[in-house]
């Protein structure tokens, strides 16, 4: 199978974020004190349930694993998808950009854009099943 490459964008994930490491994601979840991002976040983990759930970083969710390699010649591994509680959104990490993705985000709803990340303020103000064909076109992309 060959390497996708992957281009830069600004809500790329760093080397050690992306690394994947033993904490619990359960014990993470619990430690998020607002219950309505804590429950947002505990959804999203079924949304990807697909998929097993490993911590990467300082506080990131991830699911599936997709090689990249830069132009440069540059390679790692970064999750398929992922999920991150910030304080103002959850910021959810999509693999290959949007731009093939207009017709499910013109389905989603509430949400703003970076050019590989997307902000959520609450999972209440999406269509779900949009959401859930937004983590799979992202978890297709990376076993492509």
């Amino acid at each position: 199978m060959p390497i996708p490459t992957i281009v830069a964008t600004e809500c790329t994930m760093s080397e050690n974020e992306a690394r994947p490491d033993d904490r619990s994601v359960d014990a993470f979840l619990d430690g998020i004190a607002d219950d309505a991002r804590r429950d947002d976040c505990r959804r999203l983990m079924e949304t990807a349930s697909g998929e097993s759930a490993v911590m990467r970083g300082s506080g990131i969710v991830g699911f599936g694993n997709l090689h990249y390699r830069y132009a440069t010649g540059r390679e790692g591994d970064t999750p398929a998808v992922a999920f991150a509680p910030r304080s103002v959104n959850i910021t959810l990490y999509i693999s290959g950009g949007f731009d093939s993705l207009g017709p499910i985000l013109a389905r989603l709803g509430r949400h703003k854009l970076g050019k590989g990340c997307l902000y959520l303020k609450r999972l209440d103000e999406v269509d779900e099943p949009a959401l859930i064909d937004l983590i799979d076109a992202s978890l297709a992309r990376a076993a492509e």
